[in-house]
């Protein structure tokens, strides 16, 4: 390059040392993390020496799938199944996926755009013999200087967003994971429902057989015999009843794991007890942590508040940088040559001078979605707090309720053997057998119905803990990749 050329180049210079100054500025908030209510001890957690709620290591739930705690196999299988064919997981790894890809765009803006132009021409007239031939090549760059940090924060914020998205994959899959889990016991529990309701309708088959030879024999009343009847009849209805409502269950499971109803059936089985796992606790500020909601809110927090800066960068002016550098020649032979060199180097500077108060609008637009964004995050650890709370108050009445309800079930069982045997020698009404039959019946269906109950709770609480998923680096440098959340 010549003398000249240099000389020229001067104030381009003079200009790009003062923008390449004023570039470490970004302006608009740096992000702080908002406050949120916090409390050390949840109220509803279970005092020393208490025994509804065994004590476990506070890692528990992170050496492994947090499913793998009930110790059921089949449930296992079904649980894994959800990370590869749950639809609602698919299309939040997609959203997550589309995120990560918004971060690459935005960091693509921070570098210059760089274009090759090439052209051949024959050039002539009508009536005219005279042509000529014209030939180009170029190679030409833009850049924008990101001097007040707007391009920063526009990738400060989709960062926070792809994180945010990142956190809504783990909720998803944390949510069908649950549910798979939740149904699963449901399942269970009407499998035994269904076990016991065939044994009753055995039983008073046989005592309606018993009253129907006392009724031949002239020693029963017609009343017994309809009594009999009666209770046969209803609980045969109530069998057909669970019967029917088992498939529910058995086709949500199958849409949870990404197959047809029609596709999928899990045979029943006799006798099934779950087992309820112990739950590690924590304290309430792990929630911050453990629960991919929150995170999530947190993360949307970030995300607004860089479009603040983002705004606020309307207030001042904006300036590009573009140069060309290519050749043109009559002949493409001649593109090379250094008289056909041709070059150019420029900066422009762009500042609105008005715009009816449309900059100011935006910027207060986004500080009011920022406002509402710390809000539902303040919101969330409240409901998340309400949630484990609520669980813990269950757990811990479904457990004192296990040994009384099993108590009582014993009870009914033996009054029903005793005053059908008295019944049978004579000594006591029929009303009083159909009485004790469906109390004891009612009582074994509520002992398993609370057996689910426990194991259900116990799913929701592990939910309402986070699961096994962990935050990794919610607070990463700008420059630093969007960390990826686990789930187990």
């Amino acid at each position: 390059m010549n003398t000249l050329a240099a000389q020229s180049l001067k104030p381009v210079a003079l200009i790009l040392a003062a923008v390449s100054l004023l570039g470490g500025c970004a302006v608009g908030p740096d992000y702080q993390r908002p406050s949120a209510v916090d409390t050390p001890a949840f109220k509803e957690a279970p005092q020393s020496g208490a025994q509804w709620f065994p004590a476990a290591p506070a890692d528990a739930l992170d050496r492994g799938p947090w499913w793998e705690l009930f110790g059921d196999p089949v449930l296992n299988d079904l649980v894994s199944q959800v990370e590869v064919s749950n639809q609602n997981v698919a299309a939040a790894l997609a959203a997550y996926d589309q995120a990560r890809s918004a971060v690459d765009l935005q960091r693509s803006t921070l570098f210059p755009t760089l274009g090759l132009t090439a052209s051949e021409r024959r050039i002539g007239g009508k009536g005219n013999g005279n042509t000529a031939n014209a030939a180009a090549l170029g190679l030409q760059a833009s850049w924008e200087p990101d001097v007040w940090g707007q391009l920063r924060r526009g990738l400060e914020g989709a960062r926070a967003s792809a994180q945010a998205s990142d956190a809504s994959l783990a909720a998803a899959r944390l949510s069908a994971q649950g549910s798979v889990a939740t149904n699963y016991f449901l399942l269970r529990d009407a499998d035994n429902q269904i076990r016991l309701l065939q044994s009753a309708v055995e039983a008073y088959t046989r005592a309606l057989k018993i009253t129907q030879n006392s009724y031949d024999a002239g020693i029963s009343a017609k009343t017994d015999l309809l009594q009999a009847q009666t209770q046969l009849a209803t609980t045969q209805a109530n069998l057909v009843t669970e019967q029917g409502q088992r498939p529910q269950f058995e086709h949500a499971i199958a849409v949870l794991i990404g197959k047809a109803p029609a596709q999928f059936s899990l045979p029943a089985v006799t006798d099934w007890k779950g087992s309820v796992p112990a739950v590690p606790l924590g304290v309430p500020s792990t929630l911050l942590q453990r629960r991919p909601d929150i995170a999530s809110a947190e993360r949307s927090v970030a995300a607004a508040n860089a479009q603040i800066g983002v705004q606020v960068a309307g207030y001042y002016p904006s300036f590009t940088l573009s140069g060309a550098y290519g050749s043109g020649s009559a002949r493409a032979a001649d593109l090379f040559d250094a008289s056909a060199i041709i070059w150019s180097l420029g900066l422009s500077a762009t500042q609105t001078l008005f715009d009816a108060g449309a900059t100011k609008a935006r910027v207060k637009e986004a500080e009011a979605a920022h406002n509402i964004s710390v809000a539902q995050y303040r919101q969330t650890v409240l409901s998340a707090f309400q949630s484990v709370e609520d669980l813990l108050s269950q757990t811990r009445s479904l457990a004192e309720q296990a040994d009384y309800r099993l108590q009582a079930s014993q009870a009914a069982d033996q009054t029903e053997v005793q005053l059908l045997n008295q019944y049978k020698e004579g000594q006591v009404a029929y009303t009083d057998v159909i009485v004790a039959q469906a109390a004891a019946l009612n009582a074994r269906q509520t002992l398993s119905t609370l057996s689910a109950s426990r194991l259900t709770n116990a799913v929701a609480l592990i939910q309402a803990m986070g699961g096994g998923w962990q935050a990794q680096s919610l607070d990463q440098d700008a420059d630093a990749p969007a960390p990826v959340a686990t789930s187990q």
